[in-house]
């Protein structure tokens, strides 16, 4: 694999000086930690919190497919979230707290749409409306 050291594996983590290399580790590994680090700050400082679930994914690069079966398959445990937070987002600098109010993602879905069961004469339908 290009870009990668000779002694590291790219699908496995690997101890190498007392540090763990694997890929991913620097772009997608902040996520659960800041998680962690807020609620033990939050712990810190005597705030009450509602009970909170905290979901790890990693497959985000390839669509996530893996997620929602691990959702689904953990539906009453989980509950039903009041809020979602979406950890892997950007920022343009670190003197400044950044919130994404979008993401961009894919939607698959199929859409029927049902114009009309007659013809529909050109002066109501205006061209808009097809003919059946």
């Amino acid at each position: 694999m290009e870009g990668w050291f000779e002694w590291a594996h790219p699908r496995k983590p690997v101890v190498r000086d007392g540090k763990l290399y694997g890929r991913g580790g620097a772009d997608d590994g902040y996520a659960a930690f800041v998680c962690i680090c807020m609620l033990k700050f939050l712990q810190s400082k005597a705030v009450k919190m509602p009970r909170i679930v905290i979901i790890c994914e990693g497959d985000e690069e390839s669509g996530s497919t893996h997620l929602m079966p691990y959702v689904d398959k953990l539906r009453d445990r989980i509950g039903t979230p009041k809020i979602c937070f979406c950890m892997d987002s950007g920022t343009l600098d670190y003197e400044h707290f950044w919130v994404t109010t979008s993401l961009r993602g894919a939607i698959v879905f199929e859409l029927t749409v049902k114009v009309s069961d007659s013809a529909i004469h050109s002066g109501s339908g205006s061209g808009a409306i097809p003919s059946p």
